[in-house]
Formats: C-alpha cells, sequence, structure tokens
C-alpha cells in the first residue's frame, strides 16, 4: 500500500469544467493536500478541505514602469475597462458574470461619472490612478487580476462578487479599503457610490497608499519581506502543528514562520 503525504498544490480549474467536478467532490487524493488558489469561492468543494487564497499574477516591474506622480488628481470617479458581455461563450448574456458585469453597462454606459468600456488602453495603469474608484465585479470566476491592479494604483476597490474569498485577512484589511457590493444592488452603484462620505473615501485611500498593501498583492523577483510569497509562507505555517503562540510577533498579526522550533518545521 502507498502512502501521500499531505501536498502543496496550485491548480486551475477550466471554468466550464467546473460545476462537474464541484459535483463529483474532491478527489480522495487531495483530501489532505493544502490547495494554493486565486482568489477563493465560499462553499467551494476545494475550499471545504482547507487552502490558500493568494492574488493572481501581475507583473510588478511592469506596473511600476506606469507609476504616475502622486499628486495628480483623481479626476475620474469610476473607472472599468473589460468585458460586459461574453458572446462567444454566452451569447444571451445571462450567465457570463451572473449578468452581473451586462447590468452595468446597461445601466451606467451613459452616465458621466462612469468611465467604463471594452477599449484597452495604452494608458489603463495610468488611468487607474487618477481615478477615485475601480469596479472589480466578478467574470467566470469570482477574481480577477483587476483587484491587485486596483490596490496596487490605489483606486478603491469595488468588489462584485458574493461569494469571494479574498487572500491575506491578517495583512489587508478588505472591508476597510474596499467598497462590497452585491450582484443584485448593481443598479444602485451611482447611488451607493455618490453616497459614501468624502471622510470615508480618504481614509480608504490613505491605506491603500501604505507601500505593504501592495507589497502584499505582488510577487516580486527576488522576493521581498512581506510579499505575496511571505504571505503564502505564513498560511502554510499555520497548518503546521504547533502552539499558535509561537509565530506570533508580540503586537503584530503575522505569523514569525521563521521561528519556533525546528521540529515544528518540518511537513507532517
Amino acid at each position: 500500500m502507498t502512502l501521500v503525504p499531505a501536498s502543496i498544490i496550485r491548480f486551475n480549474l477550466d471554468t466550464k469544467q467546473e460545476e462537474k467536478a464541484i459535483k463529483r467532490g474532491i478527489l480522495p487524493l487531495l483530501e489532505r493536500a493544502t490547495l494554493v488558489q486565486t482568489f477563493g469561492q465560499r462553499n467551494h468543494v476545494c475550499l471545504d478541505q482547507g487552502s490558500i487564497t493568494i492574488p493572481p499574477f501581475a507583473p510588478p516591474q511592469k506596473m511600476q514602469a506606469h507609476y504616475i506622480p502622486p499628486d495628480i488628481p483623481r479626476s475620474i470617479f469610476v473607472y472599468f475597462r473589460g468585458l460586459f458581455y461574453d458572446v462567444n461563450n454566452d451569447p444571451e448574456g445571462g450567465y457570463y458574470a451572473r449578468g452581473a458585469r451586462a447590468a452595468v453597462w446597461e445601466n451606467f454606459k451613459n452616465n458621466p461619472l462612469f468611465d467604463i468600456s471594452t477599449d484597452h488602453p495604452t494608458t489603463y495603469y495610468e488611468d487607474m490612478q487618477r481615478s477615485i474608484f475601480c469596479l472589480c465585479p466578478l467574470g467566470w470566476a469570482p477574481w480577477s487580476p483587476r483587484l491587485v491592479e486596483a490596490v496596487v494604483f490605489g483606486c478603491i476597490p469595488v468588489i462584485i462578487a458574493d461569494d469571494i474569498v479574498l487572500p491575506f485577512a491578517d495583512a489587508i484589511p478588505w472591508e476597510e479599503i474596499g467598497v462590497f457590493v452585491a450582484e443584485k444592488d448593481v443598479p444602485k452603484l451611482d447611488t451607493i457610490l455618490t453616497s459614501i462620505p468624502t471622510e470615508v473615501i480618504l481614509r480608504k485611500q490613505r491605506l491603500l497608499a501604505n507601500p505593504s498593501m501592495k507589497q502584499a498583492m505582488l510577487f516580486p523577483q527576488p522576493a521581498q519581506p512581506g510579499d505575496a510569497f511571505h504571505q503564502i509562507l505564513n498560511g502554510l505555517a499555520r497548518k503546521l502543528p504547533h502552539d499558535r503562540s509561537i509565530y506570533l510577533r508580540e503586537g503584530e498579526k503575522v505569523l514569525n514562520w521563521t521561528a519556533g522550533p525546528v521540529g515544528d518545521l518540518k511537513p507532517w
């Protein structure tokens, strides 16, 4: 008989096949595995077995090359570039993004507060830095690199994905830096966003300006303290059998994964 040790697995599941996979359930081989996957989904069969949710890769050097001076005003109220309908895979338009993106377009395509389009201009990164709110709706999956880009460029992410599980909650206070809008409330987006007090917007922007927020979402080469790679190591440390106090630095929430007895750092 062969024993399969607990594993660390990174995978992407073809969205078209995902519903079939969920019905079948997780493979017995993976029941003790740690699944490392981009932005999770609540009540997903894989997440029921435990996983580490990570941000998708966004090229740090490419993004840094597009930084603009921080004193340039944010003159765009709401910004979004991307698909509203997936005509090739969902010609009737009701299944893609569960209709949330279609609702954004139908309700706000002529609203002067909303700079939304399917175009992808060469100034995309610069435009995000000139925007107050960046829409981050679900697509075929709950996540997209758009949320990483919004955080890195200090644009308040407007997260429209009812069942999304966000990464690194101990490092990024998502409720404080973002705005969560239920998919059913998309037609009220203009009212929701214009009713947010100025002081709340400024507080979110100050938090987003903290370099640690950007660092936690990126995978620079080589790895740097506090980056996404280190956040993954923190998540793995939690899954090792140990007294929780061993890995906590005094006064901090971030786990010190390099501390503790050597025996505890070995896979079980």
